[in-house]
């Protein structure tokens, strides 16, 4: 299980500047393992999602081509692999579909039935719908909002997937928030706070000058370039 404080830790910072802090701890990843097309966000002022993957594909412009008693068994397997600690959790649905987002696995139901099972929120190329009767405190960045759920069901789980560019492997940690989602590596977690101190320091450098009405590019370059080097 995810330590308590370092998931406050965690959710204190927003997903841009986790994104800004693994480039320190983990810059081999400055290209790869976060998101890389918008979403709806359903609240935005919600704080960021952190957890460990759960994962599965869904579609819906068909129906099952399983039969009654292996579509429950999948149902039923699905949800075991979502209830599994350790948690907390993040589910990340990849839509399979050739119509991303036709049918919405997530509504009413589905958010509250995750959020008992341990999930704090959901991450999918996929629709949603019935997002003003939404689980409390269930976050989700969504692909598209839709008003169906049309044939949705599950096609595997437990697997490796793939949403808005961001490849994501059952376990992995998530972090999201509105502006998307990043994949923080177990090994790196707990040095992403000190990361970030760096961080505020340098910014801080640049942001507080830019404040004083007396600001000029004059002042940008020597604070860029101090040791003086001809341009």
């Amino acid at each position: 299980m995810l330590d308590g404080q370092l998931v406050s830790v965690l959710q204190s910072f927003d997903t841009p500047t986790i994104c800004n802090a693994l480039e320190i701890v983990a810059p081999e990843r400055r290209t790869y393992g976060f998101t890389i097309e918008p979403f709806y966000c359903r609240d935005p002022s919600q704080t960021p999602m952190v957890g460990f993957a759960r994962t599965a594909t869904v579609r819906a412009m068909e129906p099952s081509s399983r039969n009654k008693e292996d579509d429950l068994s999948t149902r039923v397997g699905y949800y075991q692999h979502i209830a599994r600690g350790p948690g907390p959790t993040v589910t990340v649905i990849q839509d399979i579909d050739s119509h991303v987002g036709f049918g919405a696995h997530w509504g009413e139901v589905n958010s509250n039935l995750h959020r008992g099972l341990g999930s704090v929120g959901v991450v999918t190329n996929g629709s949603i719908r019935d997002i003003d009767d939404w689980a409390e405190d269930f976050r989700a960045l969504a692909g598209s909002v839709g008003p169906s759920h049309a044939w949705i069901h599950v096609v595997e789980y437990d697997i490796s997937v793939e949403v808005h560019g961001m490849k994501v492997a059952p376990g992995d940690l998530i972090h999201a928030d509105q502006h998307g989602a990043v994949v923080i590596p177990l090994d790196v977690a707990t040095k992403i706070s000190g990361a970030v101190d760096t961080l505020i320091a340098n910014e801080a450098k640049l942001i507080g000058p830019s404040k004083d009405p007396s600001f000029n590019i004059e002042q940008l370059v020597e604070l860029l370039d101090p040791a003086g080097h001809d341009h």
